[in-house]
């Protein structure tokens, strides 16, 4: 297939990109290169197969034409990380709204399958354990920027829904629960890898509140191939589907596990909220998805455990040292 990846030099775009090329598909890539690099795409650069294209989500001119001739749009491009959310929040939900719907207008007129990466930020303060697809969204005041994110995705949702529903395209949804893996950067508040470059410096590994917050980290190359099977599943089309690990960890622990997978001498130490973000930010206690969906339509069952996931951004990042150095 010949398909269109916007984020494409991103961390999961570029993923994604190298497994579509490795396939034998055509990949016509866009990035406005404001949180993705050129480098994620270093090693694909010259694959005659690979287009890519310096451009916005918004520019719905260069969308459309980015679209024509593609049987497949998947749409990574968004603002994303914690820090992001905080310091540009009308830019990220323009981005994460106008974005989605420019994508899904190109991908309607011309006929082509959408793949739409929202995010487990749906579910807001909802701490069940085992997240499904049709649970309730429970979520703070709009009025506050940590829920800017959640909101802009959830209209996202709504528009593939919606658009199925009365124009008959193919568009399905997938849900990320903390994927995590080479080229992702802790610089916008991703925590392992800026857990794990505090431990490879020595320095104190920071837990923002409590430490008891508990998550569920995936390896970046258990969900690509998912989202390309999905993007295929005629019976996924118009839902949103679970893509992540199930297997549970504290932050605090995670810190710990990480101090334990680098060898590293750091200590652990605790930052309020407050201190980070400012005043009025809230996290959420618990996030544990159930992916049973995923399981029935692709056959998803992460290959990769906890540690696979934290050595993997050792190894990634020890090498861009070295790179560093070297050069």
């Amino acid at each position: 297939m010949r398909a269109l990846v916007t984020g494409a030099a991103g961390f999961i775009g570029s993923h994604l990109v190298e497994h579509l090329l490795g396939s034998g598909h055509e990949v016509v890539a866009l990035d406005d290169l404001s949180t993705g690099s050129p480098d994620n795409l270093r090693g694909v650069a010259d694959d005659p197969a690979l287009a890519f294209h310096r451009g916005s989500v918004l520019d719905a001119e260069l969308v459309d034409d980015l679209v024509t001739g593609v049987g497949t749009v998947f749409h990574l491009a968004a603002a994303v990380g914690a820090f992001v959310v905080r310091d540009r929040t009308v830019e990220g939900i323009r981005v994460n709204v106008h974005g989605t719907d420019t994508v899904l207008e190109a991908a309607r007129r011309h006929g082509a399958r959408l793949l739409v990466a929202s995010s487990s930020e749906i579910y807001g303060k909802n701490t069940k354990v085992g997240l499904r697809e049709d649970d309730d969204r429970v979520v703070g005041s709009p009025l506050m920027h940590r829920w800017s994110y959640s909101e802009a995705k959830a209209l996202d949702e709504s528009l593939v829904a919606a658009s199925v529903e009365a124009f008959g395209m193919h568009g399905v949804i997938a849900r990320l629960f903390n994927t995590v893996g080479p080229r992702q950067t802790g610089q916008y508040g991703m925590v392992v890898p800026r857990f794990v470059g505090q431990a490879l410096a020595g320095d104190p590994l920071t837990v923002f509140g409590t430490g008891e917050q508990i998550r569920c980290f995936c390896h970046v190359l258990d969900v690509v191939p998912a989202l390309v099977a999905l993007a295929a599943c005629d019976e996924a089309s118009g839902r949103a589907v679970n893509i992540g690990r199930s297997e549970p960890i504290t932050i605090a622990g995670l810190a710990a596990r990480v101090i334990e997978r680098t060898g590293s001498s750091s200590s652990i130490v605790r930052r309020t909220y407050e201190e980070i973000y400012g005043r009025g930010y809230e996290d959420l206690q618990r996030r544990v998805p159930d992916c049973g969906l995923a399981e029935r339509l692709l056959g998803f069952r992460p290959a990769r455990d906890l540690d696979d996931v934290i050595d993997s951004v050792v190894a990634d990042q020890l090498g861009r040292r070295a790179a560093v150095t070297s050069a």
